[in-house]
């Protein structure tokens, strides 16, 4: 018999900047930054794997006649529930027209019309502002920055490595007498990563490192997100020793398509700004509902219109309602909505002449990994850009297509306060310890304890919560965590066991800020907490080992 063997340990790397994540906050900080500086681009499968090219309303800015800052910044506030932060969400707001133009310089296909970029309206916005490709504008724009990625020499992209966890000087250093005291603030030195083709943990150093890994929607039975959503870096950066805020705000997006065959599919919004209505199946009367749940109807905000899906289903018993758009033309729907059309077509369903069965999943992680406006977290040398920061912006919802500007606007951000700072070379870092074993039974374990956990989470911390539920979850999270961590302690690394340590992890994050907030608001509904409060904050997770922002 053959004795375990311990996992390798590769040589480290070297870089002025390491990203991690490879999404449109990702990639927007690696092209924004200069090309004599040395950039690591790293992510757990290819390059354009990630949430953002899934994307299909659009992103938002105010570029259209009679529309305005101040317009976009309220209806951001309207829909965060009262919990924006101000300035956040005015250097978003305000940013966009310049983020607009810099995609454009680089080529994104941007649909058009006589006066120009076409503008459309989706749900929470008082105007035409979504700038947008077709239905399919995250592909757009993720397709032209890959390209320009590709070509960009300064620019190293290392596929197919998952982030094991970040580097930090008073962890990770060679010589203990080269580790900072006690009395130093904490600073992040880059990060390990599992070379999932070699199966070697290498060690990217750099004086800046950029968390861009995306949400957590897969702590989530159903979900919109790809496979990748796996809260990687929120977590990591919970482990050493960031903030966290506004967990609880999980956003569920109303329409994903219902269908065996169409594995974690959105219907994206603009389907109901242009029109879309909501309806019971034919069984049922086929009646249009959200009237009667919200006098914006179809139009109201992603958590009012989830929550009226999530009720009707409940009160019939039913699996999925309907989203019919078929009143409109067939040349309108193939002209705005192509790649929707073709793929509800391959499953046998034409838009064009009947309704899209539909139900809400888990889409987009409001809260992350604590930010200032520069991206910079609670770590000297870490940023956090996009879906895994909490810059304020979204507050207790976010408004649509406010996410893909929120990339863009914070990247910006980062490489700005990147460019001011002092250059400093990190010592000689630790190689990973190399002294875990395979163990055969790993898999099954992990296997078991991911279906476990994204079930439990979507039975007892979905749409609807009560405080029994998230007592229940909070007890499995706990028993889940001990067994994870053992494993994670004593074993070889794998992608799969990376993934659930982390996702646990998250997910222990969101229960707790759950527990924590006594009221419902925007995205978190409790069923013995129904009113909203007259004053509430955010809700923000201090680590024992935080130091404050840097």
């Amino acid at each position: 018999m053959t004795p375990p063997q311990p996992q390798k340990a590769a040589p480290e790397r070297r870089f002025d900047v390491v990203i991690i994540g490879s999404g449109l906050a990702g990639l927007s900080t690696a092209l924004l930054l200069p090309p004599h500086l040395r950039v690591a681009v790293l992510t757990k499968r290819s390059i354009d794997a990630g949430a953002s090219g899934w994307a299909q309303g659009g992103i938002a800015a105010v570029l259209g006649d009679g529309d305005s800052f101040e317009s976009h910044v309220q209806d951001t506030y309207v829909a965060g529930a009262g919990l924006c932060d101000p300035e956040a969400t005015r250097q978003t707001v305000e940013g966009a027209p310049d983020a607009i133009a810099w995609l454009r310089a680089l080529g994104t296909p941007f649909t058009e019309d006589d006066a120009g970029l076409h503008l459309t309206r989706e749900g929470g916005h008082s105007h035409r502002r979504i700038v947008h490709a077709a239905d399919a504008t995250g592909a757009a724009v993720q397709v032209t920055l890959v390209e320009r990625v590709r070509h960009a020499r300064h620019v190293q992209v290392f596929e197919s490595h998952t982030l094991v966890d970040l580097i930090l000087s008073d962890k990770h250093t060679a010589q203990p007498s080269a580790r900072q005291d006690a009395a130093s603030p904490r600073r992040c030195l880059g990060a390990y990563a599992l070379n999932q083709d070699t199966d070697e943990v290498e060690t990217f150093v750099a004086p800046h490192t950029v968390l861009a890994t995306g949400g957590a929607g897969k702590v989530y039975l159903y979900t919109s997100n790809p496979d990748t959503a796996t809260g990687d870096g929120i977590a990591a950066a919970w482990r050493a020793g960031c903030r966290v805020g506004n967990m609880e705000f999980i956003q569920f997006h109303p329409t994903c398509l219902f269908h065996p065959q169409a594995k974690s599919y959105l219907i994206t919004e603009a389907v109901r700004g242009e029109g879309g209505q909501l309806k019971l199946p034919p069984a049922l009367g086929g009646e249009r509902f959200m009237p009667a749940h919200d006098e914006r109807a179809e139009l109201a905000p992603r958590d009012v219109v989830a929550r009226a899906i999530d009720f009707e289903m409940k009160k019939h018993g039913i699996e999925y309602v309907h989203l019919d758009i078929s009143h409109q033309p067939a040349a309108f729907l193939h002209e705005h909505f192509p790649n929707i059309l073709a793929r509800c077509a391959e499953l046998g369903i034409d838009i064009t002449r009947e309704p899209i069965p539909v139900v809400p999943a888990a889409h987009y992680t409001c809260g992350g990994v604590v930010t200032d406006l520069h991206a910079r977290t609670d770590v000297a040398g870490l940023y956090a850009v996009g879906e895994t920061a909490y810059t304020g912006l979204h507050g207790a919802n976010r408004l649509a297509s406010n996410s893909l500007l929120e990339c863009m606007v914070f990247a910006r951000a980062a490489v700005r306060h990147m460019l001011q700072q002092p250059t400093q070379e990190p010592p000689a870092i630790r190689p990973w310890d190399d002294s875990r074993v395979i163990d055969a039974d790993e898999q099954v374990v992990i296997s078991h304890n991911w279906d476990e956990l994204r079930r439990f989470m979507w039975d007892y911390v979905g749409i609807v919560r009560s405080t029994k539920r998230l007592e229940r979850a909070a007890h499995r999270i706990a028993l889940l965590k001990g067994e994870i961590q053992e494993f994670y302690a004593r074993f070889h690394v794998t992608r799969d066991l990376l993934e659930l340590r982390n996702l646990v992890e998250v997910a222990d994050l969101i229960v707790r800020s759950a527990q924590s907030r006594k009221e419902s608001r925007g995205l978190h509904y409790s069923r013995d907490y129904p009113d909203t409060l007259p004053e509430s904050g955010p809700t923000i997770l201090t680590p024992p080992t935080s130091a404050g922002l840097a």
